[in-house]
C-alpha cells in the first residue's frame, strides 16, 4: 500500500508499505475516507516547528519527555487527522464492524488505564508518552494512507453521524480542540462573550470561535495578524477586533489563545477578566516563555494549557456537527483528492481536506 511520508522540510512523498494486518484481537483495520492537514502538520512541512533547531535541542534538559516524543527530520509517515471505513476487527472489538464509518482519533489510547478511564487520553499510561498517529513517534503509520491499523478500536474508534467525510476529517484533532476551548465555559456561562487570539494554530483558532458562535455565545470577537485568517472568522460570523496582538479594552469571561505567540499570549491573558479562563492551544518550542503572572494572579483567572484529550472530546463534537450546528467545512480552505496530498499539504491556508472516493 501508499502511505504519505514527511521527507524533509518543504518535501512530501507517498511511498510504499508492507498493508497492515490485525496482530491482536483487540485492533481493527480502516481506510480513511477524507484526512485533514493538522496545524502542526502545516508548522512542520513549512519549517516553522522547531524538529531540528537548537531550540529542540534545548529541551532535552527542560523537558525530556516531550523531547523524546518528537521526531528530528524526516522521513516518517505524515498525517493525523481522518474519517475511515472500517475495513475488518479483531476477534475482541465489539463497538464497530466491518462498513462501519468512524472518526479516528489521533492520539493512541488504551481505554483501561486510569488516565483513560478519567478522560485523560492524551496521556495514556498503556503505550508510549505522547503516542500518536504520523508523527513519527512509534510504529503507529500516517493515516493518509491505504489502510491503517487501529491498536485499540473499542477506545479508539467513534461511529460517525450520516454526514459529508469532510465534515468529519478534522474532528479526531482540530476539531475537537477548538471545542474545549470554550465548550465547557459556555456551558458553566451560557451566552458569554468569547475572545479568540489567532495564530499558528491557525484553524483551531477558526474551530474555537466557530463553535463558540455553535454553542450559543452572545459575542465572539476575533484578533490575529493574518488578513486571511481575520476574514474567515468574519464570515463565521466573529467580529475582528484587531489585527495586532494587544490587550483588549473591555475584559472577557473566556480567552483562548491560539497564537503560539508570547504577545499573543499575553493578548489572552491580559484580556481575560477576573475569574475568567484563558485557554493555550499553541505550543510554545521555546524553553521559556513569557508570561503576564502578576496580571493574572491579581485578576485570579483560570489558565489551562494542554493537548487536547481528542478521544474523550469526540462524542460532543460528532453531536453538535450532526445536529447541523457545527460546520467545520466552512473553514476548508483546499479541499483536494488523495492524489494530491504532497502537494495539498504545502498549501498555505488554514486547512486543507484531502478525499478519495470510496473504494
Amino acid at each position: 500500500m501508499r502511505h504519505l511520508v514527511f521527507e524533509r522540510v518543504g518535501r512530501l512523498s507517498f511511498r510504499e508499505a508492507a498493508t497492515p494486518v490485525i496482530t491482536a484481537p483487540e485492533q481493527a483495520l480502516v481506510t480513511p475516507l477524507a484526512v485533514a492537514r493538522c496545524d502542526l502538520d502545516a508548522a512542520i512541512v513549512h519549517g516553522r516547528a522547531p524538529f531540528r533547531s537548537r531550540a529542540l535541542h534545548a529541551l532535552r534538559s527542560v523537558v525530556p519527555r516531550l523531547f523524546r516524543s518528537l521526531p528530528f527530520g524526516g522521513p516518517f509517515p505524515f498525517g493525523h487527522e481522518c474519517v475511515a471505513e472500517v475495513l475488518s476487527v479483531g476477534e475482541q472489538v465489539r463497538s464497530v464492524a466491518p462498513g462501519d464509518r468512524v472518526v479516528v482519533p489521533f492520539q493512541i489510547s488504551c481505554g483501561r488505564c486510569d488516565r483513560c478511564r478519567r478522560g485523560v487520553t492524551a496521556s495514556c499510561t498503556g503505550v508510549p508518552h505522547a503516542a500518536s498517529f504520523g508523527l513519527g513517534r512509534g510504529d503507529w503509520g500516517s493515516v493518509m494512507a491505504d489502510v491503517v491499523r487501529v491498536p485499540f478500536a473499542d477506545a479508539m474508534l467513534v461511529r460517525a453521524p450520516d454526514v459529508s467525510p469532510v465534515e468529519l476529517a478534522s474532528a479526531g484533532d482540530n476539531v475537537a480542540d477548538g471545542h474545549r476551548t470554550v465548550a465547557p465555559f459556555l456551558a458553566a456561562r451560557p451566552g458569554a462573550p468569547v475572545l479568540v487570539v489567532g495564530g499558528e494554530a491557525m484553524s483551531v483558532g477558526l474551530y474555537a470561535a466557530l463553535c463558540a458562535i455553535a454553542l450559543g455565545s452572545e459575542q465572539v470577537d476575533y484578533l490575529d495578524p493574518d488578513p486571511i485568517r481575520c476574514a474567515i472568522a468574519e464570515r463565521l460570523g466573529a467580529r475582528v477586533v484587531a489585527t495586532r496582538y494587544r490587550k483588549q479594552p473591555r475584559d472577557y469571561p473566556i480567552t483562548v489563545d491560539a497564537s503560539a505567540h508570547p504577545d499573543g499570549l499575553a493578548a489572552a491573558v491580559l484580556s481575560t477578566e477576573p475569574a475568567g479562563d484563558c485557554t493555550s492551544v499553541g505550543i510554545y518550542f521555546a524553553t521559556r516563555t513569557p508570561f503576564p503572572l502578576l496580571p493574572a494572579f491579581m485578576n485570579g483567572i483560570h489558565f489551562h494549557t494542554s493537548r487536547v484529550c481528542s478521544r474523550a472530546e469526540l462524542p460532543a463534537v460528532l453531536a453538535l456537527i450532526e445536529s447541523g450546528r457545527l460546520v467545520p467545512s466552512r473553514i476548508t480552505t483546499l479541499l483536494a483528492p488523495f492524489d494530491e496530498a504532497p502537494e495539498a499539504f504545502l498549501h498555505r491556508g488554514p486547512k486543507v481536506v484531502l478525499t478519495r472516493d470510496k473504494r
